[in-house]
C-alpha cells in the first residue's frame, strides 16, 4: 500500500497535474478533496469530466465516474458482491476505494485517453426493437452503423500512418529539397544550352541524340516485349502439355472403363458432394459466421489489456466448470444407466464422427492428389525442357515394358544364334588351321621341287607381284576419286567466296561511313566531356563552400535553440516558484482556518508538534525501561539459577534410577545361579 501511495504522489507531482504533494499531505486529504482529485484525473483522460464536484450532487458525481470507469474497463477488486460497497465508497470518498482507482488510472493514462476517445464514437447506442420498426429510425440506425465502421477504418489507417514514421515536416523537407534540385537542374540546363548554341550544327547533334535516346527506349521496350512473349509462349506450352496429358488420361479412362464402373464412380462422387453440400459445408459456414460475429464484436469494443484478458479467461474457466457440473447433474437425473437409447446415441455420434473424419481424409487426399498432379506436370515440363522428350505415362510405360520383353526374347534368340555361330567359327578355325598346315606342307614340297629344277623362289616372287599390282590398282582408284573431290570442293569454295563478296560490298560501304561518323562523334564527345568535367569541378567547389556555410549556420541555430529552451525552462521554474510563494502567502494570511491549514508553514508546524509529542512519549518509555532494568536483570538471574538447580535434580534422579535397575538385574542373576 505504501508503494501504491508513493507512485500516486509521484505521478500527481508531474505534468500535467503538478499538485506538489508529499506522503503526509496526500494522506491527510479529506474525502471531498480526494473526490475532486479523482475527478481531475478523469478530466485529464476525458475533458468532459473536468468539472468542479461542488457544483453537482454526490449521486451525479458517482454516476458520472462509474460510467467512465465502466467505459475504461476498470474491474473493482473483490467479488461481485463487493460492488455495492465500491459504489458506496466512491460516493463517500473512501480512501481504500479511491487510492486503487487513482493507481490504476495513473499507471495507464495514455492508453486510457485513447480508449476514452474511441468510446465516444464506438460505444453503440442500443435502440429498442419497437423503435426500429419505423423506417426512418431504421435508416438512421443503419447510417449510424456505417459511419461507425468508416470511423474504425479511418482510425486504423491513421494508426498505420503514425507507425509508418511519415510526418508532414519530413514531407515538406523532401518537397523543398526536390524543388531546390529542380531549380538547380533548370539552371544547369540553361547554362548548357547557352554553351551548346556556340557549337556548329548543334541542332543536328541534338536531333541525333534524341533519336538515339528514342531508339534505346524502343530497344528496351522491344526486349521487354520479347521477354513477355517468351514467358507467354512457355505458359502456353505448359497448358498444351497439361491438356495433352488430360486428353490421354480421358482417352485411357474411356477405353478401359465400362458403363457400370462409370456409373458407380459418378454415384460415389454425387454422394460425397451431396454430403459436403448438405451437411459439412453448412456446418462449417455456420461456425465461421459465429466466429466472424464474435470477432466483429471484439473489434467493436475498445482495446483490452493483459489484465482484462486474464480476468476474462478466469471467468470462462469458471463458466465452463459450472456447465460441466450442470451437464453431469442432468445426465444423472434424466438419463438412467439402463437406457438403450444412450447406446444408440453413442453409436450414432461415433458413426457421424467417423463419417466426418473420412470425409475430411477424402478431401485431404483429393487436395494431395491435385497437388501431386501439379508437381508431376511441373516435373514433366522440366524434363521436357532438359531432355526434349516427354515423361512416359502409365500406359506408355506398360507398352515400353512389353517392348523390352519382346526385345529380351529376340536378344535371347540372337544370343543362341551367336553361340551356334561361335561354335561353327571354332570348327572353321580348326579347319583353317589344318588347311594352313597342309598348305605349308605343300609349299615345302613345292620349294623342294623348285630347288631340284633350279628355279627356287619362283612361286613367292609371282605371289608378291600379284599382290603389289592389286595394291597399285587400288591406290590409283583412290587417287582419282580424291582429285575429283578436291576439284569439286575448290569450285564450290570459289563460288561461295564470290557470293559473300557480292553480299558484303554494300555493308562494307555503310560500315566505312559509319566508322567515319563514329570518329567524329567520339571527338565531339571527348570535347563535351572535358567541358562537363570543368563545369562539374566548379560546381563541386561551390557546393562544398555552401555546405560548410550551411553547417556553420545549423550549428549556430542549434546553439541558439538550446539557449532559448534553457531560458524558457528557467523562466517556467521561476514562475512555478513564484506561484507557490503567492499561494503560500495567500493561504498564510487567509482568515479561513481551512485555507490556513493548507499552508506549508502550518503543515510543517503540525508535523513538528507531532514529532515532539512522539519524542516525549519515547523518552518516558525509555525512563520506565531504565528504572525496571536492574530488577528485571536480577529476576532473570534468579530464573537461570533455578533452571540449573532443576536440571541438576533431574540428572540425579536419572542416575538413581539407573543404579536401582542395575542392582535389580544383579539380584535376578544370583537367583538364577542358585536355582541351577
Amino acid at each position: 500500500m505504501g508503494d501504491q501511495i508513493q507512485f500516486i504522489v509521484e505521478k500527481l507531482n508531474q505534468e500535467p497535474f503538478r499538485k506538489n504533494y508529499n506522503l503526509i499531505s496526500f494522506d491527510s486529504l479529506e474525502s471531498l478533496q480526494l473526490l475532486q482529485l479523482l475527478s481531475d484525473v478523469l478530466g485529464e483522460i476525458d475533458p468532459k469530466h473536468a468539472v468542479d464536484i461542488r457544483e453537482e450532487l454526490p449521486e451525479q458525481t458517482a454516476k458520472r465516474m462509474l460510467n467512465l470507469l465502466g467505459i475504461l474497463k476498470y474491474k473493482p477488486p473483490g467479488t461481485a458482491s463487493d460492488l455495492s460497497a465500491f459504489r458506496q465508497g466512491l460516493v463517500t470518498g473512501s480512501k481504500p476505494v479511491i487510492h486503487p482507482v487513482l493507481h490504476w488510472l495513473l499507471q495507464r493514462t495514455n492508453e486510457l485517453k485513447k480508449r476514452a476517445y474511441l468510446a465516444r464514437f464506438l460505444v453503440k447506442l442500443e435502440v429498442p426493437a419497437e423503435f426500429l420498426q419505423d423506417d426512418t429510425v431504421a435508416d438512421f440506425n443503419k447510417q449510424y452503423e456505417e459511419l461507425m465502421e468508416a470511423f474504425k477504418n479511418l482510425h486504423k489507417e491513421h494508426e498505420q500512418l503514425k507507425i509508418s514514421g511519415l510526418s508532414t515536416a519530413e514531407i515538406r523537407r523532401d518537397i523543398s529539397a526536390m524543388e531546390e534540385e529542380k531549380d538547380q537542374l533548370a539552371k544547369r540546363v540553361e547554362r548548357l544550352k547557352k554553351r551548346v548554341e556556340t557549337v556548329q550544327n548543334h541542332q543536328r547533334m541534338l536531333e541525333i541524340a534524341r533519336q538515339l535516346r528514342l531508339e534505346k527506349e524502343r530497344e528496351e521496350s522491344l526486349a521487354q516485349q520479347k521477354q513477355e512473349q517468351k514467358s507467354q509462349l512457355f505458359h502456353a506450352e505448359q497448358k498444351l502439355q497439361r491438356a495433352q496429358v488430360q486428353l490421354k488420361e480421358m482417352q485411357h479412362v474411356v477405353a478401359d472403363s465400362k458403363p457400370e464402373s462409370l456409373m458407380k464412380k459418378l454415384e460415389e462422387e454425387i454422394n460425397f458432394n451431396s454430403y459436403l453440400v448438405t451437411e459439412k459445408i453448412p456446418r462449417e459456414m455456420e461456425s465461421k459466421k459465429t466466429s466472424v460475429y464474435f470477432l466483429q464484436k471484439v473489434v467493436a469494443e475498445p482495446a483490452m489489456t493483459q489484465a482484462d484478458l486474464t480476468a476474462l479467461e478466469s471467468e470462462i474457466n469458471e463458466v465452463n466448470a459450472q456447465m460441466n457440473q450442470l451437464i453431469e447433474k442432468r445426465m444423472m437425473k434424466y438419463e438412467p444407466t439402463d437406457s438403450k437409447f444412450s447406446m444408440y446415441r453413442q453409436q450414432a455420434s461415433i458413426i457421424s464422427r467417423k463419417k466426418e473424419a473420412k470425409a475430411e481424409e477424402l478431401q485431404a487426399a483429393k487436395e494431395e492428389m491435385s497437388s501431386l498432379e501439379r508437381q508431376v506436370e511441373q516435373k514433366s515440363s522440366q524434363a521436357h525442357e532438359l531432355e526434349g522428350s516427354e515423361v512416359l505415362t502409365e500406359d506408355e510405360f506398360k507398352q515400353y515394358v512389353n517392348k523390352l520383353r519382346s526385345k529380351n526374347t529376340f536378344y535371347k534368340k540372337k544370343r543362341l544364334e551367336i553361340a551356334e555361330i561361335t561354335a561353327e567359327y571354332g570348327i572353321l578355325q580348326r579347319t583353317e588351321e589344318l588347311l594352313r598346315q597342309r598348305h605349308e606342307a605343300i609349299q615345302q614340297q613345292l620349294q623342294a621341287i623348285e630347288e631340284k629344277k633350279g628355279i627356287s623362289g619362283y612361286s613367292y616372287t609371282q605371289e608378291e607381284l600379284e599382290r603389289v599390282s592389286a595394291v597399285k590398282s587400288e591406290m590409283d582408284e583412290v587417287k582419282g576419286q580424291t582429285l575429283d573431290n578436291m576439284s569439286e570442293m575448290v569450285k564450290k569454295l570459289n563460288a561461295m567466296v564470290a557470293e559473300k563478296k557480292a553480299s558484303l560490298a554494300p555493308v562494307i560501304k555503310e560500315l566505312r561511313q559509319l566508322r567515319q561518323n563514329c570518329q567524329e562523334l567520339t571527338q565531339e564527345c571527348d570535347e563535351k566531356k572535358i567541358q562537363y568535367d570543368s563545369c562539374a569541378a566548379g560546381l563541386e567547389t561551390n557546393r562544398s563552400a555552401l555546405e560548410q556555410e550551411v553547417k556553420g549556420l545549423l550549428e549556430e541555430c542549434a546553439q541558439e535553440e538550446s539557449n532559448y529552451h534553457y531560458i524558457n525552462c528557467m523562466k517556467r521554474t521561476l514562475e512555478i516558484q513564484l506561484q507557490r510563494a503567492k499561494e503560500e502567502m495567500k493561504a498564510y494570511v487567509s482568515p479561513d482556518p481551512q485555507e490556513r491549514r493548507k499552508a506549508v508553514r502550518e503543515q510543517y508546524t503540525r508535523i513538528i508538534l507531532e514529532q515532539e509529542n512522539l519524542g516525549k512519549k519515547l523518552r518516558e518509555k525509555q525512563k520506565v525501561v531504565r528504572e525496571s532494568h536492574g530488577p528485571n536483570m536480577k529476576q532473570m538471574k534468579m530464573w537461570q539459577d533455578f533452571e540449573q538447580l532443576m536440571e541438576c535434580k533431574r540428572e540425579c534422579f536419572l542416575k538413581q534410577q539407573n543404579q536401582a535397575a542395575i542392582g535389580q538385574v544383579i539380584q535376578e542373576g544370583g537367583k538364577d545361579r542358585l536355582v541351577l
